[in-house]
C-alpha cells in the first residue's frame, strides 16, 4: 500500500481569537462571534467540521488566537484540537504578533517534529538592509529618495523546521502580509494611503524573497503559505509597481529553477479570461454584495513540486466535494470569511 501523501494546509481564521477566554477555554455559547449574525457556539462548530474535514497533518493557522500576557496561542489552539479529537493536536508559535492575530502551526506530532526556527540577525528597531530576523527592522528604501524606509512586521512571519516520520526535512514559512487596503477614508487620501500600503506590502514581499533565496542557496525543500493580502492583478496599484507582490516572493522575474511554485496563482498569472480561483470571500457594503479574491497560497521550492504535490481549494461552490456536502458547505461558509488551501505532498 502506498503511504499516504503528507498534507498540509492553509487557513485564515476569521477572529479565531474572539472564540476563547483568556484561560484559551472555548466560548460555545450563543454570543455573537466577530462573525456576522454567527454566535461563537455556531462558528466552532463550524471550524470543528472543517478541521476535520481537512484531516490535514498540518494547518498553518492565519489569524490565530492571540498571545500576550493573559493570553495563550498554544493553549487554545491545543484546546481546540482536544475539543473536537483532532489529529492536529500540537502547536506551535514564534515572535508574538503587534496585534490579536497570532501565526501558529497545529500539527500532528505522530507524523512530523516541529521547531521554531527562526534566521536572520537579530538587530532590533536599528533595521538592516541584509534581510535580519523577522522580529527586526529592515532597511529598505521603497520610493528611492535615497533614505532607506523603517519596515518591520506586524505579524512576523513564522519560520519552522519541520522534520516527518518518515525522516524527510522541510523548511516552512507562515506569512500574513501587510492589508493593502486603508480604511475609514476616501478620495486623495485614500489613494495616498492605498500607494503607501502597497510601498509597505512590497518591501515585507522583497524581505520575504530574500530569506526564500537564502534557503534556495542551501538547497532546502521549502513551503511558503499563508495569507498574502496580495494576487497577481488584484488591485489597479498593482501597475505602478509592475508587479504584485506575491509575484515578487515567488521570483517570477528569475530563472525556472529559482522560482516557487503555486498552481493558483499561475493560472491566475496566466488568464486573460477571468478565470480565476479564489480563496476569500468578503461583504462589500456599498455596493451590497459579496466579492472574491484569491489571497491565500501555498507555494513551494522547485523540487517539491516535481514531485508532484496536489493542491486544493476548499471553495464551497466551486469544491465539488463541499459542494455535494451540505454540512461541510455550510460550515466552510460560516467558519470564516477565508476557504482552506491544502496541499498533498507525496513521499513525505
Amino acid at each position: 500500500m502506498t503511504p499516504a501523501p503528507l498534507r498540509i494546509a492553509t487557513y485564515n481564521v476569521e477572529w479565531f481569537n474572539a472564540l476563547f477566554d483568556d484561560n484559551g477555554r472555548l466560548l460555545a455559547d450563543d454570543q455573537l462571534s466577530a462573525r456576522y449574525q454567527i454566535s461563537r457556539a455556531t462558528q466552532l462548530g463550524a471550524l470543528g467540521i472543517v478541521f476535520s474535514a481537512m484531516n490535514a497533518d498540518a494547518v498553518m493557522v492565519i489569524e490565530a488566537p492571540d498571545t500576550g500576557s493573559r493570553r495563550s496561542t498554544v493553549t487554545a489552539l491545543e484546546n481546540f484540537a482536544r475539543t473536537f479529537d483532532l489529529r492536529t493536536r500540537r502547536a506551535v508559535t514564534g515572535f508574538a504578533s503587534e496585534t490579536e492575530q497570532e501565526i501558529a502551526l497545529l500539527y500532528d506530532p505522530d507524523r512530523m517534529t516541529v521547531t521554531h526556527d527562526p534566521l536572520g540577525d537579530p538587530v532590533g528597531k536599528k533595521g538592516s538592509r541584509d534581510a535580519p530576523r523577522f522580529d527586526g527592522t529592515f532597511r529598505y528604501d521603497l520610493d528611492t529618495d535615497a533614505t532607506p524606509d523603517l519596515i518591520r512586521y506586524s505579524k512576523p512571519p513564522l519560520e519552522l523546521a519541520v522534520t516527518t516520520s518518515r525522516g524527510k526535512t522541510l523548511r516552512m514559512i507562515g506569512v500574513h502580509m501587510k492589508s493593502k487596503a486603508p480604511h475609514g477614508v476616501s478620495g486623495p487620501e485614500f489613494v495616498r494611503l492605498s500607494i503607501e500600503n502597497r510601498r509597505k506590502h512590497l518591501a515585507q514581499c522583497i524581505w520575504l524573497r530574500a530569506r526564500v533565496e537564502t534557503h534556495l542557496d542551501a538547497g532546502d525543500d521549502l513551503v511558503v503559505l499563508g495569507d498574502f493580502n496580495d494576487g497577481p492583478g488584484l488591485d489597479e496599484y498593482e501597475k505602478l509597481f509592475g508587479h504584485s507582490g506575491t509575484e515578487v516572493v515567488m521570483g517570477l522575474d528569475g530563472a525556472a529553477e529559482r522560482r516557487l511554485i503555486d498552481p493558483h496563482a499561475c493560472m491566475a498569472l496566466r488568464s486573460h479570461m477571468g478565470l480565476t480561483p479564489t480563496t476569500a470571500r468578503f461583504w462589500h457594503g456599498p455596493q451590497k454584495r459579496y466579492f472574491e479574491a484569491l489571497l491565500d497560497f501555498i507555494m513551494v521550492s522547485p523540487a517539491l513540486a516535481s514531485l508532484p504535490p496536489d493542491w486544493r481549494i476548499w471553495h464551497p461552490w466551486n469544491d465539488p466535494a463541499c459542494l455535494a456536502t451540505p454540512e461541510l458547505h455550510e460550515a466552510v461558509l460560516q467558519a470564516s470569511d477565508h476557504f482552506p488551501v491544502t496541499m498533498d505532498l507525496p513521499g513525505y
